[in-house]
C-alpha cells in the first residue's frame, strides 16, 4: 500500500479521483438545489390553474352541491381546497387527512390573504402548517388564495393547499437518480483514473530501469517508444540523451588527447606544480625552457629563477591567481600563475609563461617613432616660436627683416603641415583604410607630365631633369593618378635636392617582365651601402642632413612603398655614394597590353 501511495500511479490516481469528487459534489448540490426550486414551482403552477378553475366553475354555479364532484375530479392527488364566501367565513372544505380544522383555522385567519377578498388577483404564500399524516408534526405548506365572485365588491375566495408530501417524494426520487448516477460515475472514474495511470507510468517505469542501466556506464540502453504523445517524446529524448552520453565521452576522451597535443604544440611554457612545489608537467617549450635557465644558474638545486618561485609561494599561500612581468637574463616574460583546486582545497598550480622580448622590442620601436616626431617637430616650433616672438617684441628694424622672418614662419609652418599630413597618409595607408581611384590612363602622358613640373626647377639649380620612355603612346595603365604622382613627385624632389648642380635626373619608362618599369635616376651624393635596407622606414636617414636641411620629413620614401604596394607592385633602391641613385617601382600592366 504505501507502495502505491508513494508511486506515480497513486499520485494520478488519487489526483484525478479527488478532482473528479469534487466535481461531482458540486454537480450534484447544484442539480439538487436545482430540482428542489424546480418541484416547487410546478407546484405552485398546478396550484394556480386548479384555483382558476374552481373560481370558474364556482362563478357559473348557484350551488355549491352542484358543483362538489367536479372540484374533487379538478384538485390533484394530496391537494385540498377551502371556499369562503367572506372574510373568516367557510362556506365549503375538501379536506383529507389530520388537522383539518387546524389547518383551516390557520389560513382563515392569515391575515396576508385579507386582501383577496377585495381584489382580483391570486395571492400565493408557504406556511407552517400541521400535518395532515402526523398530528404533532408541523410542515410546510405552499397555499393558494384565489378570489371569486370578483364582480361583487366584498366577493369570496377559494384556498388551494398542497401536502409537501408530493412535493419530498419527487425530490426524494431525484435526488435517488443523482446520487445514483454519481456513485456509477465515481466507480468508473475510478477504474478509468486507475487505468489510465498505469498506462501512462509503463513507460516511465521503462525509462527508469533503463537510467539504472545508463548510470552503470551502459549507455547502449533503449527505451521502446510506444506512442507519440509526450510520455513518447520523452522516451525518445531519454534515447539520444543516452547516445549524446555516449558520444559526450568519447569526446571527453579526444579532448583529453587533444589538450595533451595542444600543450605540446604550445608556443607558450605551461608548468603544473603540485601542493609541494615540484613540478608535475610541463610542455616542449617549458622543457627548453627549464633547460635555459637550469643551464645558466649557478645553483642548479633549483631549475627555476627565485623570482618564480615566491610568485608561486604567493599563489598556493594565499589561493589567488597572480600575474606579473619579469625580466629574467635579459629576456622578459609575463608569468600568470593560478591556483589548482581539487575539491575545495589547492592541489597545486599552473604557471603560462609567454615571452615579451619581442613586443619589448616592437615597443621601443614605437617610443623611437614618437621621439623622432617630437624631434622633427621641435626645430620648426622653435624657429615658429622664436622668430614670432622677436616681432612681437619689436627687435626686427626693417620692413625687409620683417618679411624675412615672416617668411621663414611661413616655411616652418608648412614643414609642420606636411610633416602632419605625411604621417596622417601613412597610418591611413598601414591601416590598410587607404581607398584608390584606379583609371585606365596613358602611360606617357601620365608620367611626362608628372616629369615636366620639375623641369623649370631643375633648371633654377642647374640640374637637367628629362624623360624616356620606350613605350608608344597609346600603351596605357590601370593606376590611381593623384598616388602615383605623389610617389614620382616624392622620388625626383629627393634626386633633385641631393643632386649638384650640372647634374642630371632622369624618369626612365619601359616594360620588364611583363610589368611596367619607371626609372628615376640622379647623379647625385647616392647612399651608403649599409643603408639602403632601410631607406623605406619612417624617419630613416642615412644622413641626418640628407632631410632636415633640404626639408624633408623622413616618410617620402615610407608613403611610396605603401602606395606601391597598394598597386600590387613592389619599389626597390639601386645607389653608390657619390655615383648616383635609381629608384625602380613596378606597376602590373592591363591584360590589352
Amino acid at each position: 500500500m504505501t507502495r502505491i501511495w508513494n508511486s506515480v500511479v497513486g499520485k494520478l490516481w488519487v489526483t484525478i479521483l479527488l478532482l473528479v469528487s469534487f466535481v461531482l459534489f458540486i454537480f450534484t448540490v447544484l442539480m439538487l438545489e436545482f430540482l428542489s426550486n424546480f418541484n416547487t414551482q410546478q407546484a405552485e403552477k398546478t396550484l394556480r390553474q386548479e384555483a382558476t378553475t374552481i373560481a370558474r366553475i364556482v362563478n357559473e354555479h348557484d350551488s355549491l352541491a352542484a358543483t362538489e364532484s367536479i372540484i374533487n375530479d379538478i384538485l390533484g392527488e394530496e391537494t385540498n381546497a377551502l371556499i369562503s364566501s367572506k372574510q373568516g367565513k367557510i362556506q365549503y372544505s375538501l379536506q383529507e387527512g389530520l388537522n383539518q380544522k387546524e389547518i383551516r383555522e390557520k389560513i382563515i385567519q392569515n391575515h396576508a390573504f385579507d386582501k383577496v377578498y377585495e381584489s382580483d388577483e391570486p395571492i400565493v404564500k408557504e406556511m407552517l402548517l400541521p400535518s395532515t399524516t402526523d398530528k404533532e408534526h408541523m410542515e410546510n405548506y405552499i397555499v393558494l388564495a384565489s378570489p371569486i365572485n370578483v364582480d361583487q365588491k366584498v366577493h369570496g375566495a377559494v384556498f388551494i393547499y398542497q401536502s409537501p408530501d408530493a412535493v419530498h417524494r419527487t425530490t426524494k426520487e431525484t435526488t435517488k437518480i443523482v446520487f445514483l448516477s454519481a456513485a456509477i460515475a465515481l466507480v468508473l472514474t475510478t477504474f478509468f483514473a486507475f487505468f489510465l495511470s498505469s498506462r501512462i507510468t509503463s513507460p516511465l517505469r521503462k525509462m527508469r530501469e533503463a537510467a539504472f542501466e545508463v548510470a552503470k556506464g551502459k549507455f547502449d540502453s533503449k527505451v521502446p517508444v510506444l506512442s507519440r504523445d509526450e510520455i513518447g517524446q520523452l522516451a525518445t529524448a531519454f534515447n539520444q540523451m543516452g547516445r549524446q552520453l555516449k558520444h559526450h565521452v568519447e569526446v571527453i576522451n579526444q579532448e583529453k588527447e587533444q589538450l595533451s597535443s595542444i600543450l605540446t604544440s604550445m608556443t607558450d611554457a605551461v608548468i603544473t606544480f603540485n601542493r609541494d612545489r615540484t613540478i608535475l608537467l610541463s610542455n616542449p617549450p617549458a622543457e627548453l625552457l627549464l633547460q635555459k635557465w637550469f643551464l645558466s644558474k649557478e645553483d642548479q638545486s633549483k631549475p627555476l629563477p627565485i623570482a618564480i618561485y615566491h610568485m608561486l609561494e604567493h599563489v598556493l599561500d594565499l589561493e589567488e591567481e597572480l600575474e606579473e612581468e619579469l625580466e629574467i637574463d635579459g629576456a622578459y616574460y609575463v608569468i600568470s600563475i593560478s591556483p589548482l583546486y581539487s575539491a575545495e582545497s589547492v592541489r597545486g598550480a599552473v604557471a603560462v609563461l609567454r615571452d615579451k622580448t619581442e613586443e619589448h622590442r616592437l615597443d621601443k620601436l614605437r617610443s623611437d617613432f614618437i621621439a623622432n616626431v617630437s624631434h622633427e617637430l621641435r626645430t620648426p616650433i622653435s624657429m615658429l616660436q622664436g622668430y614670432s616672438e622677436a616681432i612681437l617684441d619689436g627687435v626686427v628694424s626693417s620692413e625687409e627683416e620683417r618679411n624675412e622672418m615672416m617668411r621663414i614662419i611661413y616655411d616652418e609652418s608648412q614643414r609642420m603641415s606636411r610633416l602632419v599630413t605625411d604621417l596622417l597618409d601613412l597610418a591611413r595607408m598601414e591601416s590598410g583604410k587607404m581607398r584608390l581611384y584606379l583609371d585606365d590612363l596613358s602611360i606617357n602622358q601620365v608620367f611626362e607630365r608628372m616629369t615636366q613640373k620639375f623641369v623649370q626647377r631643375g633648371k633654377e639649380k642647374g640640374i637637367e631633369v628629362s624623360y624616356e620612355t620606350e613605350f608608344s603612346d597609346d600603351a596605357r595603365v590601370h593606376i590611381d593618378e593623384d598616388r602615383i604622382e605623389q610617389v614620382v613627385t616624392n622620388l625626383v624632389d629627393n634626386a633633385i635636392r641631393h643632386t649638384a648642380s650640372g647634374g642630371h635626373v632622369k624618369v626612365l619608362a619601359d616594360q620588364y617582365a611583363g610589368q611596367v618599369r619607371i626609372r628615376i635616376q640622379d647623379d647625385g651624393a647616392g647612399i651608403p651601402k649599409e643603408d639602403l635596407a632601410y631607406v623605406f622606414e619612417r624617419f630613416y636617414k642615412a644622413d641626418k642632413a640628407r632631410t632636415r636641411g633640404k626639408g624633408g620629413t623622413g616618410l617620402g620614401l615610407a608613403i611610396a612603398s605603401n602606395i606601391i604596394n597598394a598597386h600590387r607592385g613592389r619599389i626597390t633602391v639601386e645607389s653608390e655614394v657619390n655615383v648616383g641613385t635609381t629608384f625602380t617601382f613596378f606597376l602590373p600592366l592591363p591584360d590589352e597590353i
